[in-house]
């Protein structure tokens, strides 16, 4: 963090309330914001198709999805540095059984998470939300998935603690126990384009 953030932050308080009004989603972590880049529509249709699906599997379930315009706040254990740890981020998508009051804009216990990965932000999604996320009490499942390939990792929460699962093609399914249903990837990439992988070519040997 620069001198210069560390004499800007901004409270809680007033991201929430500019959020609501700011026409640029930005994501808040530990008082500084970033504002939120654009996504291509293979993203925008993977996360779609996801969301579509765990609509249908939820009905008459007490689990609802949220989109990408639902935050998630998470409270990470105190430093010395700073007292106060919290970060509001935007995921792709998200599952909760026992939700905030319907006047917030953010929830604070989602059972599900989900990433849709792509070039710019899978460090991201991969390090610095991974580890945030997988603090969160309620959560039973975060799942990355890609947007190049039919393919889908899962971090699970087990008595032992977070285990990594991959499941691939889209003849693959996705147990979630957690809400008492699945997910198929044929689902989750359902009218999704693939683009032919590049692969490189040996040179002849010279005679």
């Amino acid at each position: 963090m620069t001198a210069a953030a560390k004499l800007n932050l901004i409270s809680v308080e007033d991201y929430l309330a500019g959020e609501l009004e700011s026409p640029v989603k930005h994501e808040y972590v530990d008082g500084v914001l970033y504002a939120m880049a654009g996504a291509r529509n293979a993203h925008n249709l993977i996360a779609s198709n996801t969301l579509g699906t765990l609509h249908m599997r939820l009905r008459g379930k007490r689990c609802r999805q949220y989109n990408s315009d639902t935050k998630v706040r998470i409270r990470l254990p105190k430093s010395a540095r700073l007292p106060k740890r919290i970060r509001f981020y935007y995921p792709d998508g998200m599952v909760v059984c026992r939700p905030n009051p319907q006047d917030d804009s953010f929830q604070d216990e989602p059972v599900l998470l989900v990433e849709v990965l792509t070039r710019k932000t899978r460090r991201l999604d991969e390090g610095e939300k991974k580890d945030a996320y997988l603090t969160i009490p309620s959560l039973g499942v975060y799942l990355l998935i890609e947007q190049d390939m039919p393919a889908v990792v899962a971090h699970r929460r087990t008595k032992d603690g977070f285990v990594r699962e991959v499941y691939q093609g889209l003849d693959a399914l996705i147990p979630l126990p957690e809400m008492g249903i699945e997910l198929s990837l044929a689902e989750i990439y359902e009218d999704v384009e693939f683009k032919a992988r590049r692969t490189t070519r040996s040179r002849p040997a010279l005679p």
